[in-house]
């Protein structure tokens, strides 16, 4: 079964939240469906994007799991950003969760290290 995945992200102030994102995945959109929108493709058919709807904003919960979680999390990093809260869970699974300037949550989680 193949999946495509469009997770949405409700934001206020459109330049504020495309200049973080950037930050946060690594560069400009992948593309621009509108003047309120803006779309990153984080993995093949997976797409993470940003919405102007003001009255929704910062209530998002969105964990993208990476093979590369250190490689990832320095990388962010040096862009500029720090996660607001890195743990571990006792399955030996690690996350790390970013709060955006609405306060929507994106986390980053990695498998335990072996």
């Amino acid at each position: 079964m193949g999946l495509d995945l469009f997770a949405g992200i409700s934001v206020a102030d459109y330049d504020a939240a495309v200049a973080w994102y950037e930050k946060l995945l690594g560069g400009p959109p992948s593309f621009l469906p509108n003047d309120v929108e803006a779309v990153w493709e984080v993995g093949e058919h997976q797409f993470l994007y940003i919405e102007v709807v003001p009255e929704h904003a910062g209530h998002a919960q969105h964990t993208l799991f990476v093979e590369d979680f250190e490689g990832v999390l320095g990388a962010i990093a040096e862009r500029g950003l720090e996660p607001a809260v890195r743990e571990t869970y006792e399955n030996g699974v690690r996350h790390a969760t970013f709060f955006d300037p609405d306060g929507n949550e994106v986390s980053y989680g990695g498998a335990p290290l072996e």
